[in-house]
């Protein structure tokens, strides 16, 4: 079965800067689209960022120019670099996979358990 696990959230100062991770395990054959997530207090779950198999990303406008999101295609991972974290970017950020192919099962969405990030002014 394939899972996400996601890494590296924590407690930072707004104007610094943290990097989540988040690995895909599992015998996977590919991934689609992969990207980030988050959720705040009283809020629906948003879209932070996304990456396409092709490379080509998405982002909300308001982390644009701020945070910066990657993939490993070979080693399955997305990682979402942000800066200049603000206190509204305080949330449970949510890795997402998108039709994800297993060697014998496909999933067309799969979700991390969440890694809290929490910005102080």
């Amino acid at each position: 079965q394939v899972q996400l696990e996601e890494s590296g959230g924590g407690l930072v100062q707004a104007g610094g800067s943290l990097r989540l991770s988040c690995a895909a395990s599992g015998n996977i054959f590919s991934i689609g689209a992969m990207g980030w997530y988050r959720q705040a207090p009283g809020k629906e779950r948003e879209l932070v960022a996304r990456l396409s198999l092709g490379s080509e990303a998405i982002y909300a406008d308001s982390v644009k120019g701020r945070f910066t999101i990657s993939r490993n295609n070979n080693k399955n991972t997305v990682a979402l670099q942000m800066s200049m974290l603000k206190p509204e970017d305080t949330a449970v950020y949510y890795c997402n996979a998108g039709d994800v192919v297993e060697v014998l099962r496909k999933y067309s969405e799969l979700w991390g358990q969440g890694t809290l990030v929490t910005v102080s002014s």
